[in-house]
């Protein structure tokens, strides 16, 4: 890439991880070397890590938080410690240019909750190397962020299938 992009995946809707994912398989695609950090998501061995060792090394996925709600007004310590060091990692990767793509997915969701620090972002994205593509992913992205960003698309919940009491679906191995 000659000019690495900053984009934001944001919004109520489901689909800004499912949108980075499928980012992230074009560009191995290309011979791509791409990060993906999941904040607010803990380590499980889900489908998405068991898929990543399949394209190692060129993907690498790393969960940095815990599932679920996080209390905005008092997080828990073992949460603002996971956003941190997955937060360190991000900068680390971004320093040493290893990757060609850095997907942060669930950032704006961390920041909006407290676990990280918004100005500290800022200076990632403004310290970024341009040949280095930035993906900011997770509910309720800052203004300042969105004035940073080259592309900015708002997921908008229509319909889900989860008022119908039809919660998240894994394959039956038969």
């Amino acid at each position: 890439m000659e000019k690495g992009l900053i984009q934001v995946y944001t919004g109520n809707g489901k689909g800004e991880t499912t949108a980075t994912l499928g980012l992230a398989l074009r560009a191995l695609g290309h011979g791509m070397k791409v990060l993906i950090i999941q904040f607010m998501k803990e380590k499980s061995g889900d489908s998405e890590e068991k898929a990543a060792r399949r394209f190692s090394p060129n993907l690498t996925i790393i969960s940095a938080g815990r599932e679920g709600s996080v209390s905005k007004s008092d997080p828990e310590p073992p949460e603002v410690s996971s956003a941190q060091e997955g937060f360190l990692i991000a900068k680390r990767a971004v320093e040493c240019k290893e990757y060609d793509i850095i997907i942060l997915n669930g950032i704006n969701t961390a920041i909006d909750d407290g676990l990280l620090s918004l100005p500290d972002l800022l200076h990632l994205i403004d310290s970024k190397p341009s040949t280095i593509e930035l993906i900011l992913t997770g509910r309720n992205a800052s203004p300042e962020v969105l004035d940073r960003a080259d592309l900015v698309t708002e997921m908008v919940e229509r319909k889900h299938h989860c008022t119908k009491g039809i919660s998240a679906r894994k394959r039956n191995k038969k």
